[in-house]
């Protein structure tokens, strides 16, 4: 039988507005704005996003990620290249991207082709992070079946008695970057009246929309 969840649950949006006479033209520059915003705001994990891939038969599958990086080329984020979203990007490389920040009933959705960041981009940016993130990709052979946690806290154990500069980047490990070809920016609204704000990438720039809610 069908839960039905209670009315209660529903809840008023009222913390702000879009229009698309003030927006900024370029959804990349609007997406800066809104992150200042919200880093501002000090709001918990501010860079996670959905990454939502799919098989060659089209089987979708969706997981939480962090936000690294972006510019104008796109939207970057890290991962193991042999799990199974590497492995599903490798085969179809279009992905859809999700943010949502509650605090602020804002959501930002991306839609785009992805591709490999540079060696070096990877490279710098997985010698910033911390020895026991570094120690954690070298071990997982994420998305595989493993018989038990234990081989991993052992074998990350000993790469922690390593020095610091021998835990480099593993080659099934580095960035993608999505270039977007639709950003949507969402902001919730009263009586579910949310202000929708469509950038379609075409030959001569972004195409701006209102959508309704």
């Amino acid at each position: 039988m069908q839960k039905i969840l209670k009315s209660q649950l529903r809840r008023q949006y009222s913390q702000g507005e879009l229009d698309i006479t003030s927006v900024h033209p370029h959804p990349i520059v609007q997406f800066g704005k809104w992150m200042d915003e919200v880093l501002a705001a000090a709001i918990d994990e501010p860079t996670a996003m959905t990454l939502a891939t799919a098989d060659l038969s089209g089987k979708p599958s969706a997981r939480m990620v962090l936000l690294k990086g972006f510019d104008d080329r796109g939207f970057v984020f890290f991962t193991n290249y042999d799990s199974r979203k590497g492995r599903e990007i490798t085969a179809n490389p279009r992905v859809a991207l999700v943010i949502y920040w509650k605090e602020l009933e804002r959501q930002v959705r991306i839609e785009g082709k992805v591709a490999k960041v540079s060696t070096t981009e990877s490279d710098e940016y997985f010698a910033s992070r911390p020895p026991e993130s570094r120690a954690g990709a070298i071990v997982s052979p994420q998305s595989q079946v493993i018989s038990d946690r234990k081989s991993l806290e052992d074998r990350m154990k000993e790469l922690l008695t390593m020095d610091e500069k021998d835990l480099v980047r593993p080659e099934h490990w580095g960035g993608f970057r999505v270039k977007p070809e639709m950003v949507e920016f969402w902001q919730g609204r009263p009586g579910r009246l949310h202000d929708r704000i469509l950038y379609t990438r075409t030959k001569k720039g972004w195409k701006l929309q209102r959508l309704a809610p």
